[in-house]
């Protein structure tokens, strides 16, 4: 599993330079690529608090889940690892 650090503050000079290699807006945070069942990989979205996910990453989970991965939102590291957990047994 790897994080995928999409988020935080950046200054428009590494914002543009990040956009030129790729980044996207809304990948989730924590990918996973085992296949298990009938999906390719796991994504995590992480939240914590009362924060939701925004638009641009329920439209990126809604993409990956049509390619076969399994998308989640956990809320503390509790919820990811027991949604780590689950997926590894399927």
């Amino acid at each position: 599993m790897f994080a995928i650090p999409n988020g935080g503050q950046r200054s428009i000079t590494t914002a543009s330079k990040l956009k030129k290699e790729g980044v996207k807006a809304g990948v989730p945070d924590l990918h996973l690529p085992v296949a298990r069942g009938t999906y390719n990989s796991l994504f995590i979205e992480m939240k914590a608090g009362k924060n939701r996910a925004t638009a641009h990453q329920l439209k990126m989970m809604e993409l990956l889940s049509e390619a076969g991965n399994l998308c989640v939102i956990c809320y503390g590291a509790k919820e990811a690892i027991k949604a780590t957990q689950s997926y590894l047994s399927l």
